[in-house]
């Protein structure tokens, strides 16, 4: 009988040392989790910087009788740099594409995760396709002006996620927003339209990041 019940006493202690360790291993992990969102809090990151590296056209027609649409065919370079020396960027997918009169004349691309460490600089240079892509008349107009003039302000926009990681601890989602503008100018129109043009970024890229 005794033995029984030192064997149960045993148990008791067993099971109460298990839920000790099994609160102070969750209470470890709550106390660092805060620490490095204290750390974080306090080094206060930097968003991160963009730029339009390069802007080529290869095919930009626009119809001339309804309904208006736009075709072109284009690749872009992008550039991007962490300012932060203590804090990495993560990247979630972002989608890439391009907008005129505040119309989005291309099919969005999607760039794979990237992960950006410390004061590094990330490059992608996708291609942009936009195949009859739906204009308003006030749109259509405005491109034949500009045809004519023969310059074009586009603006190339890069939307997604990103995530700011200090250690092994990684925040949650905030909301990123890139807006670059850049003058297309054309060169020989006489055969319909310019088989190659290079644009010229405008200026600096606006960046937002919202949570």
């Amino acid at each position: 009988m005794s033995e029984k019940i030192a064997s149960v006493n045993v148990g008791c202690s067993n099971s109460k040392k298990l839920k000790w360790f099994a609160w102070g291993t969750g209470g470890l992990i709550v106390f660092i989790g805060l620490l490095v969102f204290v750390v974080f809090l306090v080094l206060h990151p930097s968003k991160p910087s963009f730029n339009l590296e390069d802007v080529t056209v290869y095919q930009f027609n626009v119809s001339k009788v309804p309904p208006f649409a736009i075709t072109i065919i284009m690749q872009v370079t992008l550039s991007s740099r962490n300012p932060n020396s203590r804090i990495g960027v993560e990247y979630q997918p972002l989608h890439v594409y391009a907008t005129y009169r505040d119309q989005q004349i291309t099919m969005a691309y999607l760039l794979p995760p990237t992960y950006q460490g410390h004061k590094e600089p990330v490059v992608w240079s996708p291609p942009l396709t936009g195949y009859d892509m739906p204009i308003s008349p006030y749109s259509q107009q405005s491109s034949d002006q500009d045809w004519h003039a023969g310059v074009v302000l586009m603006n190339i926009k890069l939307q997604g996620d990103v995530k700011w990681k200090v250690g092994t601890w990684i925040s949650p989602k905030y909301h990123l927003y890139v807006h670059c503008p850049a003058n297309i100018r054309f060169g020989d129109l006489s055969n319909g339209g310019p088989n190659l043009i290079k644009g010229q970024p405008v200026d600096h890229c606006d960046v937002e990041i919202a949570s």
